[in-house]
């Protein structure tokens, strides 16, 4: 049997997924998109050298912690969240205590999540690092 006619066993192929990125493979947290780098000029300790480039990226803040680097302090942190109520919420309240219910059900849209705004923070500097806000 002559194995130059296709008597030999198939070529193999390349396995059909990709090893792990870098980042997959160490442990991080990869970015959630949309993120856009931004560079931040950061002076040199003494005035001999040209200031040190450090190139951040925008992490969209949403209703919950949110892990990144603070573009303060440069720390790895998960952000600080505070709540406090809209004025969609606001202004609910005091719809529903114009009809009616004013012994403490307009108070309701103030206690649901989905009607607070969220301000994060840096546990680590305390810098105010953005807002989430609802409708």
């Amino acid at each position: 049997m002559d194995k130059s006619k296709g008597g030999g066993p198939p070529p193999s192929a390349p396995p059909p997924y990709a090893p792990p990125s870098y980042s997959q493979a160490v442990g991080g947290v990869p970015p959630q998109a949309p993120f856009t780098p931004q560079t931040t000029f950061i002076p040199a300790a003494h005035a001999t050298g040209p200031p040190t480039a450090v190139v951040t990226t925008v992490v969209p803040l949403g209703s919950q912690s949110t892990h990144m680097i603070c573009p303060h302090c440069h720390a790895e942190i998960d952000t600080t969240t505070k709540t406090y109520p809209s004025v969609v919420a606001i202004l609910s309240g005091f719809l529903i205590a114009m009809f009616g219910c004013w012994l403490g059900c307009c108070l309701i849209p103030c206690c649901i999540n989905d009607c607070m705004n969220v301000e994060h923070g840096c546990p680590s500097c305390g810098a105010f690092l953005g807002k989430y806000k609802r409708c």
